[in-house]
């Protein structure tokens, strides 16, 4: 799944996704960037 790193300021594989959901509910998939390490995070469900 893709995701956008801010750090990087481009879109990207997620590296170690995994399914979470936000205390409102909603569900995303946090991980982390290939490039940089730097947390990612995409709302939606995969």
């Amino acid at each position: 799944m893709k995701g956008y790193c801010v750090k990087c300021r481009e879109s990207r594989e997620i590296q170690n996704a995994k399914q979470i959901t936000m205390k409102n509910g909603r569900p995303a998939t946090q991980g982390v960037c290939p490039t940089c390490g730097t947390k990612m995070f995409r709302i939606g469900k995969a």
